[in-house]
């Protein structure tokens, strides 16, 4: 009995000490919340605060020189007549659906080489990985605006072949896929992403299928695709999203006006006319919801879809 009692007492003071933290304990977590409160503090100053403003603007007219004035839901019925945004929709989403897969599947072959050990890899990283750093700056808009412009490089290569050249960027049929380009050379992120997903992947798999006789292409295909799908998923929601919110290329390259015909009229370029140009700043708040919401729709159908294509090495 005296051993039950010692047990029970030993639980009892266990659960006492688990359930009520000792002074150091306490002294350690507020000094834990001091250290975060600052984050806390930016966090819901610069971020949560201006999102709840921004969806009470939403429901408003507002000019940013008036108090917003109450209209409900008529911000969101006008996009309905709205044909420059619907014409900003369907750029945008030809962008994304074509630039992603494209910048994957360069970045991915492109990993895939720099994965055989190539001398002065580190080199090589770094110099792939710069026009992810570069691309979304003004200084390289400007410069891809130059380098496809009516007297720019690509027209003094295709010169030298006898081939006449033409403003890429000055014409509606070849603006956006001078921004596809772009998009597409900054494939450095998720060529990292993809490099380290390489160096996990255990080379006892490919020394077995090399014993059965499967080449190259073949081991790509049964065993470095499925074992990097989880990568490949990572890449492709970060690189969605970001292809939605892109603005600075179509901003610079187009000088803000959405290029010839509006060809570069990005949904992220319209809303920021009509907020900061138009001074809608109401019209242009529900125009950013609803681009978030969209994002989040894409994001949780990939997610959804992940269930499909992505495999998980248990």
């Amino acid at each position: 009995m005296s051993a039950m009692t010692e047990l029970v007492s030993i639980r009892k003071t266990r659960v006492r000490r688990v359930g009520k933290p000792s002074k150091a304990e306490r002294r350690e977590g507020r000094a834990a919340y001091l250290f975060l409160l600052p984050w806390m503090i930016g966090m819901l100053a610069l971020t949560v605060g201006p999102m709840l403003v921004s969806l009470y603007l939403s429901f408003t007219d507002y000019n940013l020189l008036q108090t917003p004035e109450w209209i409900g839901l008529d911000n969101f019925t006008r996009m309905l007549d709205d044909a420059r945004l619907h014409n900003s929709f369907g750029v945008t989403f030809r962008f994304v659906f074509i630039s992603v897969p494209l910048q994957l599947i360069a970045a991915l072959l492109l990993a895939v080489v720099l994965d055989r050990g190539l001398r002065g890899l580190v080199i090589y990283r770094s110099i792939f990985y710069l026009p992810s750093l570069l691309g979304g700056s003004v200084a390289i808009a400007v410069l891809w605006r130059q380098i496809f412009g009516i007297e720019g490089l690509v027209n003094q290569i295709l010169a030298l072949v006898g081939i006449e050249g033409q403003g890429w960027v000055s014409s509606p049929d070849t603006a956006l896929d001078t921004l596809v380009i772009l998009s597409v050379w900054t494939f450095g992120a998720p060529m990292i992403i993809f490099l380290a997903g390489l160096r996990q992947i255990p080379t006892m798999y490919y020394e077995a299928a090399s014993v059965d006789g499967a080449g190259r292409v073949r081991q790509f295909f049964r065993i470095t695709l499925p074992l990097l799908t989880p990568i490949i998923f990572f890449n492709f929601v970060l690189q969605i999203i970001g292809a939605f919110q892109s603005f600075t290329q179509a901003f610079v390259v187009s000088n803000g006006s959405g290029g010839p015909a509006d060809s570069t009229m990005f949904y992220t370029l319209y809303l920021y006319q009509m907020g900061f140009t138009n001074f809608d700043m109401g019209y242009a708040s529900a125009m950013a919801w609803v681009l978030l919401v969209i994002i989040a729709m894409f994001t949780v159908v990939n997610f959804i879809a992940s269930k499909f294509w992505v495999f998980y090495d248990d």
